[in-house]
């Protein structure tokens, strides 16, 4: 275990959270409120995750609460993660050029579960060169690739090709988050040299499964290296459930998924 107490935990999972709204009836007015979100008193998340085209409104609410700091992520090739890689190449592009910080692309999981690894392969090697110097997670979707082979299979594929971090999922599935996919996935990093992060999305709902997942973050990275450049959480409910343990409050509960 990592020794680390309920109270840090939820200050560590607050400072690597990606807060996120990734809904079909997102709106300016849902985004401003997401944003307005991250001037906690407890300190700001890691980043805004939203749809590209949400990424220059977030900016702009982000700067009027004085809180430039804050990366603005999105997502590509997002959920179904079977576009080619010259539609998510131009996909990255578009975010980038509305001000992107960093990229979430979806892995062709149907793809290499079907056994075609050369798709994977080739499309994170796209993406990575549409990124440039970007920060690139990639998706892996564990809940739908189940097999602990194809988990670490699709790890190995997005680290070798320089994915900067690997995560779960995108929250859009019945399975998102588990121990058992994080734990493959964090040794799967190990043996890649700890050159990747982890980002944990989806499933994560109370500080006991904070406390789970950043104990097995702290046996792969050592408990003194673990911060945004290794660690993220992806959600937008889990934020009351750690403000809450921060204020001493009774426990909240989140909702499901993002």
């Amino acid at each position: 275990m990592s020794g680390i107490g309920r109270r840090e935990a939820a200050q560590l999972a607050l400072r690597c959270l990606d807060l996120t709204s990734l809904k079909d009836d997102d709106s300016e007015d849902s985004i401003r409120a997401l944003a307005g979100k991250a001037a906690t008193p407890h300190g700001a998340p890691a980043a805004l995750c939203v749809y590209p085209q949400w990424v220059p409104v977030a900016r702009q609410r982000l700067g009027e609460l004085g809180l430039p700091q804050v990366k603005l992520a999105t997502v590509v090739n997002f959920p179904r993660g079977d576009a080619s890689p010259g539609v998510v190449a131009q996909q990255i592009a578009q975010a980038l050029a509305l001000g992107a910080d960093e990229i979430d692309a979806v892995l062709p999981w149907r793809a290499l579960a079907a056994g075609d690894a050369q798709a994977a392969a080739d499309l994170v090697a796209r993406c990575r060169e549409a990124c440039g110097t970007t920060p690139l997670k990639f998706i892996l979707e564990t809940g739908q690739l189940r097999e602990p082979a194809l988990i670490r299979q699709a790890s190995e594929i997005a680290l070798a090709g320089g994915a900067d971090f690997i995560k779960t999922s995108t929250g859009k599935v019945p399975v998102n988050a588990t121990p058992d996919a994080v734990a493959v996935m964090l040794d799967a990093i190990h043996a890649h040299g700890l050159r990747a992060g982890l980002k944990v999305a989806g499933g994560v709902s109370s500080v006991d499964d904070v406390l789970r997942y950043v104990a097995l973050a702290a046996e792969t990275f050592g408990a003194a290296r673990l911060s945004p450049a290794t660690l993220r959480f992806g959600a937008s409910s889990l934020l009351p459930v750690l403000l809450a343990e921060l204020d001493g409050q009774a426990p909240v509960a989140a909702a499901r998924g993002y």
